[in-house]
């Protein structure tokens, strides 16, 4: 004898999460990793290890025995040393006991900035195309995400005009990713005070990831949003270790806020985190007081590889809006006739070459890819000559 269930069955998963897409670039990285003979332009990663000196500093941690939890904050010692070099370098200053939180890498302070922020159905408005995960994170938090295109005309900037006509009474928030991954765009002067009169007028809060910071070139200097006009009040301010300082497996990174913000922030934090790894606050301390010859040393070397590759790839008749932020190039391949996925995948595994599919960021990203400058020069030249070779074929 059967029975009929008492309840229908029950999806297991959220509908947020049921909703939202694996991420487009982890479905390539899959693949490059079974081939051999394959030069990657699609890690998101610095290729240089992380300076001797914070490697060592590092090492010192563990063997003084520094392996317990610290402060929900974040080490004091981190903090001060964050505050320092925020003041010095930007001119801002933040309270390291009230307004700083260290997180897990920035991707933990992207999350608990909207997670302390957002309510169901509030709006959120994101330039596009943006790193994959902004989002998701607006979904996850019960959000909506009002995707704003961007093209390369306006160089992959945000137009002020588009921005204020997609503001509603249900807009809570703008939110910023530049220097972009992935297109290399930064804000010019005129454009990022635009974005934060509109903010101040329409009494926004502006959520902005600035991990790139240091990664500027064509001498753009980046200048944060929350040191405009107004702007220090309404701003969360992101950041991190692992693009400057080549930092990435040590999951360091920071976030910056009015006392209020910051509070809620934290509660996310020491709920879900605790606190962020002790040996790489340590190194970070290291980091923020000896890494600037470093810096300096690894974006002059992005910089020559920026300046020979974008050159090479409009020689191929593949236009490249010169980036001038981050450490990627985001070419326009519709001319092949191949969508973004098209050409990604034959160029995988025709021309041994591996890029991100510019639709993976975005609608206004189809028709161009995502190609990192971080990898060595001389596998960027070859890369040139197997791209070239690939488009050739395709007649």
């Amino acid at each position: 004898m059967t029975t009929e269930p008492i309840v229908a069955a029950r999806q297991r998963l959220a509908e947020r999460v049921r909703t939202v897409p694996p991420s487009g670039i982890r479905k390539f990285f899959d693949v490059i990793a079974t081939m051999p003979d394959v030069i990657s332009l699609g890690v998101g990663e610095p290729d240089f290890d992380t300076p001797s000196q914070i490697v060592d500093a590092g090492v010192a941690s563990l063997r003084r025995g520094r392996t317990h939890y610290t402060s929900n904050y974040g080490t004091l010692e981190l903090r001060n040393a964050l505050s320092a070099h925020l003041e010095r370098i930007y001119g801002i200053t933040y309270d390291p006991v009230g307004e700083m939180v260290i997180t897990v890498g920035a991707s933990e302070a992207v999350a608990i900035a909207l997670g302390a922020t957002i309510d169901p159905g509030d709006e959120v408005l994101l330039h596009e195309p943006s790193y994959v995960s902004y989002v998701p994170g607006i979904i996850f938090n019960g959000g909506v995400p009002v995707m704003l295109s961007t093209g390369p005309d306006d160089g992959w900037q945000l137009k002020p005009e588009q921005l204020e006509a997609a503001i509603t009474p249900r807009t809570k928030a703008i939110f910023l990713g530049y220097p972009c991954n992935p297109t290399g765009a930064v804000l010019d002067a005129a454009t990022q005070g635009a974005i934060a009169d509109i903010a101040r007028r329409h009494d926004l809060l502006v959520v902005s990831d600035e991990i790139y910071d240091r990664l500027t070139y064509g001498g753009h200097r980046h200048v944060p949003m929350s040191t405009l006009p107004g702007m220090r009040e309404r701003t969360i301010l992101m950041g991190g270790f692992s693009k400057a300082y080549a930092m990435t497996g040590w999951r360091i990174g920071y976030v910056c806020a009015p006392k209020d913000l910051l509070e809620g922030m934290l509660k996310i934090h020491q709920y879900d985190i605790m606190s962020a790894p002790t040996t790489a606050q340590d190194a970070a301390i290291v980091a923020l007081e000896t890494g600037e010859p470093d810096v300096a040393r690894m974006v002059a070397e992005y910089d020559r590889r920026r300046v020979m590759f974008v050159e090479g790839l409009n020689r191929l008749g593949l236009p490249t809006v010169e980036p001038k932020g981050a450490f990627y190039t985001f070419p326009k391949i519709s001319g092949t006739g191949l969508t973004s996925e098209q050409f990604s995948e034959r160029l995988l595994f025709e021309g041994k070459v591996a890029v991100i599919p510019g639709g993976a960021f975005g609608p206004s990203g189809e028709g161009h890819v995502r190609a990192t400058l971080a990898t060595s020069y001389e596998d960027l030249a070859e890369a040139l000559v197997r791209i070239e070779r690939f488009v050739a074929s395709l007649g």
